[in-house]
């Protein structure tokens, strides 16, 4: 550890360090400092995407969804396998051993880029001084030419819904069970929720979602939402819409959930609740007084397109700045913050961040929705296909869901596209891919896509805008 860095990191997530990386890749000395802490008190870089979301929950998705398809889809494929049992410790122990390896690989990175990878707390103090406190408590101060803060987000706890971290949990102690619950509570029907009833409703709890809102997914389209929904309530996921929890009281056996609705007040008895109504940037004791760092109402840092703050050569990226709270945003923003350091072009697009939701069937999507569109006054076509009549997907029994594409009446370009079906996630990159090179519809109509594909089902939506399908009906 040095005394003075050209560019200094607060937050080793997946905004945080590779902002760490490329400024090392332009020849910066850096270090990159990293307060996370596991339950057992061990120390290490990657924070919540790779230690208590993003991946854990994934390689949950995983095992919970071919214990389902074994279970339901298996017998169809002429494949018998008997009485299917769960072995949560060893799906736990798996999903740590994912964990391990990919943090312990982003320290091998630091190492090998030559950045002094710091572990424990750092704070910015006026003048671009970093205070380092070691996981010994000492505190150490660090200069910097520039300083990224990407400190990230934490779970918003409801004041009527206290975490005890035993019955009442967050998403990251929902990753945690040691058992299957056979009640299973979840506040919030947004991605996080979605993804976690999926998992313990797959492995067998009975799930109940409670939404506030009146509507499933409001930031998807709404003939994405209505599908999910859909395919939702047919895989046993209750989820009760406009649903306003105003209490929860935790005993020895579960938690006694109340709340209201249009009919009235209702309580809900569960074994275990998990409370998923969204995240806040994480901004406590980060900054000390005269930083000249401005944050906003919500605790956000304020930042300008490139992400510079209100204080001289002072950055910000990731879940600690607006935008949407996505480990893909937060990299790109560090990538663009290191790139602008040296002196290089930096630029994100914003309008073509995809979002996915890991459930199954999968979503995803990039751009606007149909109702963004027709809000704004543009004229547009749409073409909209089902995953059905797909080869690839009848061959991997799994045909629900469909491709929605928005393109604009006057110049064919991509406004929006929109999936819900296998491999959604992987599908929307294509789309990106598209939009991000200002293409149009026809481009996609002439791109030749293999055959069997899911990625079929975008070029017939492609097609079918300009109600050229020929593997579907065009309407």
């Amino acid at each position: 550890m040095k005394n003075e860095y050209d560019v200094i990191v607060i937050g080793g997530g997946p905004a945080g360090y590779p902002a760490a990386i490329r400024a090392a890749q332009h020849g910066r000395s850096v270090a990159c400092i990293d307060d996370w802490q596991n339950y057992d008190g061990s120390r290490a870089f990657g924070g919540t995407c790779l230690n208590a979301g993003c991946i854990p929950s994934k390689a949950l998705l995983e095992s919970s969804e071919l214990v389902h398809r074994a279970q339901h889809e298996f017998a169809t494929h002429g494949i018998s396998t008997g009485k299917v049992e769960v072995d949560l410790a060893a799906m736990q122990k798996r999903k740590a051993g994912i964990v391990k390896q990919l943090t312990g690989g982003i320290e091998m990175l630091l190492k090998s880029n030559r950045i002094d990878g710091l572990k424990g707390r750092g704070r910015l103090l006026p003048d671009n001084v970093v205070q380092y406190t070691d996981p010994d408590g000492k505190a150490h101060e660090l200069k910097a030419a520039h300083v990224v803060l990407a400190t990230g987000s934490t779970p918003i706890e409801i004041p009527a819904v206290k975490f005890d971290g035993e019955r009442i949990v967050d998403s990251w102690g929902a990753l945690e069970f040691d058992a299957v619950p056979e009640r299973l509570g979840v506040i919030g029907a947004g991605v996080i929720g979605l993804e976690l009833g999926s998992v313990w409703s797959r492995l067998g709890s009975e799930v109940t979602i409670l939404e506030a809102m009146d509507s499933l997914l409001p930031m998807a389209d709404e003939n994405i939402a209505r599908e999910a929904q859909k395919q939702f309530k047919r895989q046993g996921l209750d989820i009760r819409l406009g649903a306003k929890v105003t209490g929860a009281k935790a005993g020895k056996k579960g938690v006694s959930l109340s709340y209201e609705d249009g009919k009235g007040e209702h309580t809900l008895e569960v074994d275990r609740l998990i409370v998923c109504v969204g995240r806040r940037p994480y901004t406590e004791a980060l900054l000390e007084d005269g930083t000249g760092v401005e944050l906003d109402e919500r605790g956000f840092v304020v930042v300008d397109g490139h992400c510079r703050t209100s204080a001289k050569n002072v950055w910000a990226v990731g879940d600690v700045v607006r935008g949407p709270m996505l480990a893909h945003k937060g990299t790109e923003e560090g990538v663009m913050v290191a790139d602008l350091i040296a002196g290089e072009p930096g630029h994100v697009n914003y309008d073509v961040i995809p979002s996915v939701i890991y459930t199954a069937p999968e979503i995803a999507w990039v751009g606007q929705t149909e109702r963004e569109v027709k809000d704004s006054g543009r004229a547009y076509k749409i073409g909209t296909v089902p995953f059905a009549p797909n080869g690839r997907a009848k061959a991997l029994e799994q045909t629900a869901g469909m491709v929605k594409l928005i393109a604009a009446e006057d110049d064919d370009a991509i406004l929006g596209v929109h999936v819900i079906g296998p491999m959604a996630g992987e599908l929307i990159a294509e789309a990106v891919l598209a939009m991000e090179y200002q293409g149009c519809a026809e481009d996609l109509q002439r791109t030749v896509h293999a055959h069997p594909t899911l990625a079929e089902v975008l070029h017939e939506a492609a097609l079918a805008a300009d109600k050229r399908a020929i593997h579907a009906v065009n309407r």
